[in-house]
């Protein structure tokens, strides 16, 4: 195959993780090996939406990056679904870091491709209890994508968290890998596929009481961050 099923392409600035704040080119591509039942995308995830997905080539994709980047050279962020199933992203890559473009991924360690050694910053989001993700936990899976990745780019990891529960995962990832800066992110419970008007004061409670529970812990490590996306446009896509 020479195209990507790509899901939207679009300008804006990074919500959350290690690029927070930063403009940013984001390359959503369709196709995902999870299928958690919260996710805030699942138009590019589940098959049933692959008829609004649009076949490009890596040309095609790096001429819409430098279209909306104006040439200059900003950060793209490949995402999902789960970037990490294509091989062919590579290319794109390649094409990008050759007008000095820089390149992150957020997959949630399921996969490995030999880019990931090409790109500036790869996210590992392990999806935690509240997720609903039906698909079991492969520490081995997180493992070899950490230990590949650790060869080159800047490595995070980044869970969203729900409950306590979540929580708790989280902090047996960060020991898993205390190597690595953990990102922790208030859950938006009301995702666009369930059809609800967002509970902002809802989020805003969880981020509240995710602070004071990482203070209480003395987890000064973990940095907890807003889905400023969220905060700011809502469930609203392309944003």
């Amino acid at each position: 195959m020479n195209t990507l099923p790509i899901s939207e392409i679009f300008l804006s600035t990074q919500g959350e993780g290690a690029l927070i704040g930063q403009s940013t080119i984001f390359v959503r591509v369709g196709g995902c090996d999870f299928r958690c039942g919260k996710c805030d995308s699942l138009y590019a995830v589940l098959p049933t939406f692959r008829n609004q997905w649009t076949p490009m080539t890596p040309t095609q994709i790096w001429a819409d990056i430098e279209h909306l980047s104006n040439h200059h050279p900003l950060i793209v962020t490949l995402s999902g679904g789960n970037p990490a199933l294509y091989p062919l992203l590579g290319a794109l890559i390649a094409l990008g870091k050759a007008q000095g473009y820089r390149f992150a991924v957020e997959t949630q360690g399921s996969r490995i491709q030999p880019w990931f050694a090409d790109v500036d910053i790869v996210t590992l989001s392990p999806k935690a209890p509240g997720m609903a993700n039906p698909v079991p936990q492969r520490w081995n899976r997180l493992d070899a994508c950490v230990a590949f990745a650790n060869q080159g780019p800047q490595v995070v990891l980044k869970i969203v968290i729900f409950d306590e529960a979540d929580y708790q995962y989280a902090r047996q990832v960060a020991e898993r890998y205390p190597h690595l800066t953990m990102y922790l992110q208030p859950g938006n419970h009301t995702p666009p596929h369930l059809e609800q008007e967002l509970d902002l004061a809802g989020i805003l409670s969880r981020l509240d009481w995710l602070i004071q529970r990482v203070l209480q812990d003395r987890w000064y490590q973990a940095i907890v961050l807003p889905q400023m996306h969220v905060l700011l446009w809502g469930n609203a896509r392309g944003k």
